[in-house]
Formats: structure tokens, C-alpha cells, sequence
């Protein structure tokens, strides 16, 4: 078998930097998006409490 070695088709000069992680992600999406997200965030924080005042309010 007269097969010539490949050399790897990758260059080893830079070393690989890792993922970052879903927290920095939806930070960095957050922050480019943040009307929207603090919309939703007002949102869901108004129907929570709603939730738990109507909760409590059955349950008395």
C-alpha cells in the first residue's frame, strides 16, 4: 500500500477559544434587544404577581 500521509487539514496555529456559555449569550442578547427584553420581563413579573394575587384571593 503505497498511500502519501496527508498533513491536517486544520491549522494549528491558533488554539481553539471555547463556546462562550448560553448565560453570556443571552447577556450579550439581552443588552443588544433590551427594550424588548425588559418589556417581557415587565410582563411576565405582572402576570406572575397576578397569578399569585388571584391565587390568594380564591384561597382566603
Amino acid at each position: 500500500m503505497n498511500t502519501p500521509s496527508t498533513p491536517d487539514l486544520e491549522p494549528q496555529d491558533k488554539p481553539k477559544e471555547p463556546q462562550p456559555s448560553y448565560v453570556k449569550l443571552a447577556m450579550r442578547n439581552m443588552v443588544r434587544k433590551g427594550g424588548k427584553s425588559l418589556f417581557h420581563f415587565t410582563l411576565t413579573t405582572m402576570g406572575l404577581v397576578g397569578f399569585l394575587v388571584g391565587m390568594a384571593y380564591l384561597t382566603r
